[in-house]
């Protein structure tokens, strides 16, 4: 009598109907020139990491990627597992976390997409396609002139302002009479601090605290970086509970600011196409940077942590599992 033999690794879960979608121009994008589909797809990684890798694999193109959904719909782990995997996840070459600038002017604002990858491919592969996709967002306000912009690339849309009311006059008043000096509204800096509570409930600011961290905001905003910019880097990476929204803005606004750029001279006669700026960002803790400055998928500090072992959730056997996958497809990738 033949003894039948159960695999040890999990099935690769039903993706729902019902998946949730990101905002157009948001969420999961498929990297081109990946391999069928097989059955040993994601086979060096662990159990965990495989399970997660299936699921997020079957996801369509657009599908919404953030920690908190995927744990969501995959109850066998938490946020912090499903955390953990995504970083195990990008060190082996299947994803990248980037930010995109879209739109021009004041109406500039950054989309966060996933790039995903059956095929894992190394750090110089990424670097390489993120530098085309770079090209490709300077090449696209050229391409507007002549057809449609793409649906993909333009920011979502948002309704027209309403129109001011008019100030009406009643006939007691003196028509000569001047009208009192409007007060002055919140700086862009003050406005950016108050939202940052209807974004995320743990960084709700009192009027005093934001008054009090207004100066240090001022300072990115007179440093050339927008108001999305500000609140996306103030808001990446947060904590599961912060006791002190105050003392964690002001500390990431003074160690994260970024640096002064030497003013150019332009001319209005001759106004050069803005690029279109495509950041990576660290897939644990969202610190934006150029591909090139995070190597699989990871800033400086956490690669460190990462490989060194210093957070305890990855076992020493995940770790030796993703580093013999990635020297396996180091071997693979080299020229005959």
């Amino acid at each position: 009598m033949a003894t039948p033999h159960f695999s040890s690794a999990l099935p690769v879960p039903a993706v729902s109907p019902a998946y949730p979608m990101a905002k157009p121009g948001y969420g999961k994008r498929s990297a081109p020139g990946q391999q069928p589909r097989t059955r040993d797809d994601f086979a060096l990684l662990p159990t965990r990491e495989r399970y997660v890798a299936g699921f997020v694999d079957r996801l369509p193109d657009g599908a919404e990627m953030s920690v908190k959904q995927l744990a969501k719909q995959l109850p066998l782990y938490g946020q912090q597992a499903i955390s953990t995997v995504l970083n195990a996840l990008s060190v082996a070459g299947h994803l990248r976390r980037v930010r995109c600038s879209v739109g021009a002017g004041d109406e500039t604002r950054w989309v966060f997409r996933t790039f995903w990858s059956r095929t894992a491919r190394d750090n110089e592969w990424w670097n390489t396609y993120l530098a085309t996709e770079t090209a490709a967002r300077t090449a696209a306000p050229a391409a507007t002139a002549e057809a449609p912009a793409s649906p993909d690339l333009a920011a979502p849309a948002e309704p027209p302002a309403p129109a001011p009311v008019p100030h009406q006059r009643t006939p007691h008043q003196v028509l000569d009479a001047e009208p009192p000096a409007p007060e002055a509204g919140p700086s862009p800096a003050y406005l950016a601090l108050a939202r940052l509570g209807r974004d995320d409930h743990r960084l709700g600011l009192s009027a005093d605290d934001c008054t009090t961290l207004e100066p240090l905001a001022t300072q990115w905003l007179d440093r050339g970086v927008t108001a999305d910019y500000l609140t996306s880097t103030l808001t990446a990476g947060l904590p599961a509970q912060v006791d002190s929204p105050v003392g964690l803005i002001r500390r990431r606004l003074i160690d994260k600011l970024p640096p002064r750029l030497p003013a150019t001279p332009s001319t209005a006669a001759n106004t050069p196409t803005p690029t279109r700026r495509l950041l990576a960002e660290c897939t644990d803790c969202g610190r934006p940077g150029p591909p090139e400055a995070l190597p699989d998928g990871l800033c400086h500090p956490c690669h460190t942590t990462h490989t060194a072992g210093g957070r305890p959730t990855p076992d020493p056997t995940q770790i030796a599992a993703v580093k013999a996958h990635m020297a396996n497809l180091r071997t693979l990738l080299k020229p005959v």
